[in-house]
């Protein structure tokens, strides 16, 4: 059953950061768009970015944070090692980070957003950081 549960959760996870890369990816060709006057196109971004927010991005993260309680149930040692308080913190930044996506998808659905597209190029790159830090972390279990 664990291993059942963990494939899952790995499933969640890479579905959940390809959410987490590509939504500020159209961030930035939405603030592009704004920035020429496109309406076609900022109607179209906005309608993308909600169905990925809403349709996968979430989903994903719930079914990342179920199932990896699952885990923990089912394994309660690791909760005594250093680098999965680590990666657990990461985890709750990552979280952060989604409800900023959130933050950003409305103010764009309300044309209230003013962040450049090169802002979102630089916060496109962040969940990148900390993917590499928990992928680190679990393979390498440094503590």
């Amino acid at each position: 059953m664990y291993l059942w549960i963990k494939a899952l959760h790995l499933a969640a996870v890479v579905t959940w950061f390809a959410a987490l890369f590509y939504l500020p990816r159209l961030y930035v060709y939405h603030a592009m768009a704004r920035d020429k006057g496109e309406t076609q196109a900022i109607d179209y971004f906005t309608v993308m970015e909600r169905k990925l927010y809403r349709g996968i991005m979430t989903p994903s993260m719930i079914a990342v944070v179920v199932l990896g309680v699952a885990l923990l149930f089912l394994s309660p040692a690791w909760l005594s090692q250093g680098w999965l308080h680590v990666k657990l913190l990461l985890v709750v930044v990552l979280i952060g980070y989604h409800h900023l996506c959130r933050r950003f998808l409305r103010q764009f659905a309300e044309s209230r957003c003013t962040r450049s597209h090169v802002f979102f190029r630089v916060f496109n790159e962040l969940p990148v950081l900390v993917l590499l830090a928990i992928l680190f972390l679990a393979v390498l279990k440094p503590f």
